[in-house]
């Protein structure tokens, strides 16, 4: 019998190879993310990152209709089909169905445009069509730092003002960093809003997030004039605020009920790694910074470097490599195979995350318009049917069904 001869070179590469599978298990071997985590964590359960690929087989179109945006944040579609769009340095647009620019809203609060900052999200009231009350968010400078500011006025006949601003809401404390404001405002079925804030990045403001004292890091519940909803998980906490939903967040730029189930949905960046998708329940810990499944972006570990501790919440979904997760929203168009589908607006992964849910679980993951290199800022479903999505380049594009 013929001896086997192995040489050192492939005696490496076979090692090689083994140690890329055992990385990546079997079972996420077919998953749209094919790079190294950036830490080696095993996740809670099956299914929790890198689901299996699925592909879009409906034909559609994918178009720019305006070019010329200036850091565009946010979109909402108006009751007549037109999209009220906000830009970081403190402007609103109104952008007729076609792309083209109807008004120019100014006269808005300063903000502090600088790092992550500025006009933020925006989202039309329940009853706009009748009252015209527009919500907002903003980076509101202060003599010590920047805070998250939510304000609320009535959009002018005229369409650009916004007449009898007034700030209904201010997360504090302020901060002298730039970065981590979350800031999605989305109103409940009873007309009251979740809004998300970001626990403000640095080491030595971040721990708040864990802190019920302290409104950063959390997902709120608010009612139209800015106060607590009623009853919330923590009402009778006597040293915690009662308008917090829920905590231990790090950066939430994602909130999205679900259309059917009405349930709250939020995604939110996580550090080197681990961004997440998490199904929000009243009075819930979702564990930053003492559990993540991301690192530092030295490298080094997070804390203790634990994924998991009793009491705290695992994400639904989470991704590593970071994708940077700069919005979410629930499929309602024409595309039949996207019913109801999260698509998450990746910056730093350049493309749209389209999730297939099963109940509360995420079955199938596809990567969409990879090929365009932009950074996905946020999107909604038109009166159309269209998906139509902005990004920080200043792209409107519309994604349409053939």
């Amino acid at each position: 019998m013929k001896k086997l001869k192995f040489s050192i070179t492939t005696l490496f590469v076979a090692s090689f190879l083994l140690s890329c599978v055992h990385d990546i298990p079997a079972s996420a071997q077919n998953s749209v993310e094919k790079g190294r985590p950036t830490a080696d964590y095993k996740p809670a359960f099956v299914g929790q990152t890198r689901i299996k690929a699925v592909k879009t087989t409906t034909p559609y179109t994918i178009t720019v209709i305006n070019k010329k945006l200036a850091n565009p944040w946010a979109i909402s579609v108006m009751p007549d089909g037109r999209f009220l769009i906000t830009q970081k340095g403190g402007t609103m647009v109104i952008l007729n169905t076609n792309g083209t620019l109807a008004k120019t809203i100014t006269g808005l609060p300063k903000v502090d445009d600088s790092g992550q900052g500025g006009l933020l999200d925006v989202t039309l009231a329940p009853d706009f069509a009748k009252s015209r009350m527009v919500y907002f968010a903003y980076s509101e400078p202060q003599s010590k730092g920047v805070l998250l500011a939510i304000a609320k006025g009535k959009l002018a006949a005229n369409e650009t003002s916004i007449e009898n601003q007034t700030i209904i809401y201010r997360a504090t404390p302020a901060h002298t960093g730039k970065l981590q404001y979350g800031s999605r405002i989305v109103f409940d079925k009873n007309g009251n809003l979740f809004v998300s804030t970001g626990e403000r990045s640095d080491k030595d403001i971040r721990v708040q997030a864990q802190y019920l004292n302290s409104s950063l890091g959390k997902i709120l519940h608010l009612t139209p004039e800015g106060k607590a909803v009623a009853n919330g998980p923590f009402a009778k906490q006597a040293d915690a605020k009662p308008e917090i939903y829920s905590y231990g967040h790090r950066n939430p730029d994602g909130l999205a009920i679900h259309p059917t189930t009405g349930v709250l949905w939020e995604a939110e960046f996580g550090p080197k790694g681990g961004d997440e998708v998490n199904v929000i329940k009243p009075g819930k810990n979702y564990g930053w910074p003492i559990i993540t499944y991301g690192v530092e972006y030295s490298g080094f570990k997070v804390g203790d470097g634990i994924t998991q501790k009793a009491g705290m919440e695992q994400p639904t979904y989470y991704w590593n490599p970071s994708i940077s997760p700069g919005s979410m929203a629930f499929y309602t168009g024409n595309i039949s195979a996207w019913k109801n589908n999260l698509l998450v607006a990746a910056l730093g992964g350049s493309h749209i995350s389209r999730l297939v849910l099963s109940g509360n679980k995420i079955v199938g993951e596809e990567r969409l318009l990879e090929d365009k290199n932009e950074r996905w800022r946020d999107l909604v479903t038109g009166k159309d049917g269209a998906l139509y999505a902005v990004t920080d380049s200043g792209n409107l594009y519309k994604i349409a069904k053939k």
